[in-house]
């Protein structure tokens, strides 16, 4: 069924040509900051998410996540991509069911990844895996809303770095129905450009958690869309622990200063 509301269509006409950035943030603050600085779309963090709770990554429970994209799709203008982790499930059925009560909270699109979360076998069955983003795709189209679905293969993260098995992977979720193809932990332009060449012509989301490439490069090897991941609230996290040592160790508030102004700040948010 066709998408109605303005901002999925509008973030399915972003992943239509060109190369866009869609950054990470991990509240509703940073969400309005971000839009703020004019980027077009936003996504969803697990790992900056979870921060915000006190819990590591893939830590939080479905009810917590749902109410979080509630949260920032509704304090935004702005389409909002859901890092919607494992579709907080293992069975098709019960992640199609978790799907669609992600398509209920305003989101333009959403991820499903292979990664089990268990150490000595990290990724889900590849017949499994594939059944997962099918049953994904099923939920989404039955609600019809038009959320844009991401599949996600994660085998650079978790210690399978096969690009052969990782594109294999993709090719298939592409055949079940994800519409945009991810594989976070790829860090080479090489790799980048075949697998944006295997499962062409749909769009390759890149994640950057480092200065590996700039957006330029990545959109001269075909990338349609760039995330951040945890990487800003990463780099919060950083200045906040280095003005709470520098005070807590040295007694000095040399970076206090340097913040911005608390009238500006206070500003972005009125």
């Amino acid at each position: 069924m066709p998408a109605t509301d303005p901002r999925i269509l509008a973030f399915r006409r972003l992943h239509e040509s060109g190369c866009f950035v869609i950054p990470n943030p991990w509240d509703v603050g940073s969400a309005r900051l971000l839009e703020q600085l004019g980027f077009s779309a936003l996504a969803t963090t697990s790992a900056g998410f979870a921060w915000t709770l006190g819990c590591h990554d893939n830590g939080v429970t479905l009810e917590q996540a749902l109410a979080h994209y509630t949260a920032i799709t509704a304090a935004v203008r702005l389409p909002v991509n859901a890092d919607f982790e494992r579709g907080f499930a293992t069975e098709p059925e019960e992640v199609a069911a978790n799907v669609t009560r992600a398509c209920g909270t305003g989101l333009a699109g959403l991820s499903v990844e292979d990664r089990t979360h268990v150490a000595e076998n990290p990724l889900f069955e590849f017949d499994l895996a594939v059944e997962r983003v099918r049953a994904a795709r099923r939920a989404i189209d039955a609600t019809g809303t038009g959320v844009l679905l991401t599949g996600r293969s994660e085998g650079f993260i978790v210690g399978r770095p096969d690009l052969r098995e990782t594109i294999r992977r993709l090719e298939a979720y592409a055949e079940a129905g994800a519409e945009c193809l991810f594989a976070p932990g790829i860090t080479n332009l090489d790799d980048v450009g075949a697998i944006v060449r295997a499962v062409a012509p749909k769009p390759v989301n890149v994640v950057m958690g480092s200065n590996w490439a700039t957006v330029d490069q990545l959109a001269s090897a075909g990338v349609r869309r760039i995330s951040v991941g945890g990487g800003l609230a990463r780099a919060a996290l950083t200045t906040f622990l280095a003005t709470a040592r520098e005070i807590k160790e040295h007694g000095r508030f040399d970076t206090l200063a340097r913040a911005t102004p608390f009238k500006e700040m206070d500003g972005m948010f009125r």
